[in-house]
Parts: structure tokens; sequence; C-alpha cells
């Protein structure tokens, strides 16, 4: 469980570091800051092309097998950003980095499921996508800490270590397992199931409004809050750690009664968001919620990626590692959307208001899910 959870913490640092280095990367390449956003973008494109596309290619290989093979890619794309010379081949390692990321996490919440105690399965995947948690309160100012004291490539060589460990940690801890392999037939019908794309939809449209608010947060919290500029990275912090502790309480919920623990937290995150609207404008206020924000943010996350392998049945690989390219779809469109409300002149509580009407939407899916055989 802990070489699994490495992999996704090392994951989780190079997913969002690039985000803090991006002034370096631009005056290192001699671009715009705007420009240096792409290379953003181009990881995030990454893992919504690679989730299914290697979940599908690798259903044939032994479950370690393809989680060593992943990670070992992870590694190279990771290596290949501290080389690139150029803005063009920047983005292309960004994209090819991107790659492994669903698949690495559907593959793992596999493995840690199948490796679970009877009626542990989600505490096991919570376990797992911890590392992804704890990468926002420990990985990502470490590495910034880094890119920023001895240039940014540095951050990208702690990744690729990172990587290269986690290679060395599956090989030598993550048992060869009897976990049933597939084909590309199986793995593809899936995408026939239409509780998986209610599921994926649930992801999508109910997160949306999180990553509406977390997209720009830090100028709600100067600008509204009142909150020293000083002080963001705390804030910051304190959503990491908001996700640490969801994914345990979200793991015990989901084991403890699954389709219920889904309900509680997806409506969690509409009345914490219509709080936010208000609590927003006290630096005090803001900075509990945005704690609990990224608690409740996360304690969505291992109850829908249970549904999900429950609900793909002997299609589990894909179905498992499009939950990962439904985040980063939601992360797109929350940005999208939050952006959309405050050039509209609404201010930046508007994304939270709009948060609430995605996470009830998000809620109303999950009913109609329910219902539906």
């Amino acid at each position: 469980m802990w070489a699994l959870a490495l992999g996704s913490f090392g994951i989780g640092t190079t997913e969002f570091v690039a985000m803090g280095l991006l002034p370096d990367i631009a005056s290192g390449l001699g671009i715009s800051e705007p420009t240096a956003g792409h290379v953003v973008s181009a990881y995030a494109a990454g893992v919504v092309v690679g989730a299914p596309l290697i979940a599908v290619i690798g259903a044939g290989l032994p479950r370690k097998t393809l989680l060593i093979a992943l990670m070992i890619a992870f590694t190279l794309g990771n290596a290949a950003t501290v080389l690139a010379p150029n803005y063009e081949l920047l983005v292309a390692s960004r994209f090819l980095a991107g790659l492994p990321h669903g698949a690495y996490f559907g593959v793992a919440a596999l493995v840690a499921a199948h490796l679970a105690e009877k009626g542990q399965r989600a505490r096991a995947v919570s376990l797992v996508m911890m590392g992804l948690s704890v990468a926002n309160v420990v990985g990502v100012p470490a590495a910034s800490w880094l890119g920023m004291a001895l240039g940014w490539r540095s951050a990208f060589v702690l990744v690729a270590v990172i990587g290269a460990v986690t290679v060395a940690a599956i090989a030598m801890w993550v048992p060869s397992l009897s976990i049933p392999t597939t084909s590309v037939r199986v793995e593809l019908g899936a995408l026939r199931r239409r509780q998986v794309w209610l599921t994926l939809a649930v992801a999508v449209i109910g997160f949306g409004g999180v990553f509406a608010v977390y997209t720009y947060i830090s100028t709600t919290l100067t600008d509204v809050a009142g909150l020293s500029k000083s002080l963001v990275p705390v804030a910051l912090m304190l959503f990491g750690i908001g996700m640490v502790v969801g994914n345990l309480v979200g793991g015990r919920l989901a084991d403890r009664a699954l389709v219920p623990g889904i309900f509680m937290t997806v409506t969690s995150l509409a009345v914490l968001l219509a709080v936010f609207v208000a609590a927003a404008h006290n630096p005090y206020t803001a900075l509990l919620l945005v704690f609990l924000l990224g608690a409740g943010c996360a304690a969505v996350g291992p109850g829908l990626q249970v549904r999900l392998m429950d609900v793909a049945e002997d299609a589990q690989t894909l179905a498992a590692s499009l939950h990962h390219a439904a985040f980063n779809l939601a992360n797109a469109f929350g940005a999208w959307i939050g952006g959309a409300v405050i050039a509209a002149g609404f201010g930046y509580t508007a994304p939270a208001a709009v948060g609430v009407v995605l996470a009830l939407a998000g809620v109303a899916i999950f009913a109609v899910a329910v219902r539906l055989p």
C-alpha cells in the first residue's frame, strides 16, 4: 500500500508544482507566463488521453508489470522535462509525463482493493489516493522551494527521483497478484454501461464547483477575505491537510455504506460551497472553509472510485482509470466556468455560488443512477 501511495505522491507533486513555478519557467525559456501556462494544460491533456488509452492497451498485462511500466514511463517523462531545451519540447515532455497518471491511479486502486481485507476496499483505495493529498501538503511546497532555490528544472529532478524509487518499491513490495487480466474488447465494454457514464458525470459536474473556487482561491483570499498575500501558501496547505482528512473519512464512509456515503459527501460539497460565499468575506472563516472544502473534495473520491469498479464489472481497469480523467475534466471545466462568472462581473464569490448548483446537479445525477438498473 505504501509503495502504491508513494507513486501517487510523485504524481500529485508533478501535477501541481508547475503552477507555482510558471514565472521561473517563463523567464528561463524566454516566453510569457500565459504561454508557460500551456505546460499545465499539456499535462492535463496527457492525463485525459492516457487514462483510457493505456488502460485498454495494457488490459492483458499482469497488474504489477503494468504498474512498474507506468511508473517507468512517468519517470522518463519527468526526466525529459528536466532536459527539455525549449518550449516546444517542454510541452511535449509534460504531455508524456501526464499519460501514465490516470492509468496508474486506476490500476493501483484495483490492486489496493484486491489486497484489502473484507469490507475495507474503499479504505485501501483512500490510502493509495492519500499520496496525492500529502503531495499538496509536503511534495508541492518542497519541490517549489527547490525549484525557486536551484532553478525550476531541479523540481522535476526531485519528481523523477521519486518515480525511480517508486519503481523499486513496487518491484520489491507489491506482490504478484492473481487479478485476472482482460482484453481490449472487454475493457471497451465499460463504455457501453450507462452506470459508468453516470458515475463519471457525477465526478465531472459535481466536482466542477470545487475547482471553480480553487483555481481563483489566491485572489479570493486576498481581495475578498483581506488575507495577506504571504499567507496564501498557508491557505493552500490547509486545503491539502483537509484533503488528507477527507480521504480517511471518505474511505471509512464508503466502506460502511457506499451509496449513502456518496450522497452524503457530494451533498456536503454543496453545503460547504454555499457557506463559502458568505465565509469568504472574513479571513478566519475563509481559511476554515478552505480546509473544509479540501476535506469535502477528497472525501468523495474513494466512494466514487469503488462505485466505478463495481458498475464496470469485468472492465474495471478502464473504468477506474477514467475516474481520474474525469477529475481532470472537472478541473478544466471548473476553471472555465469560474473564470466566466468572474469576467461577467459577478465577483470572486460567484464561482462558489455556481459550484453549489454544480454539486447539487451531481447529487441529482447520482440519484438517477441509483434508481436505474
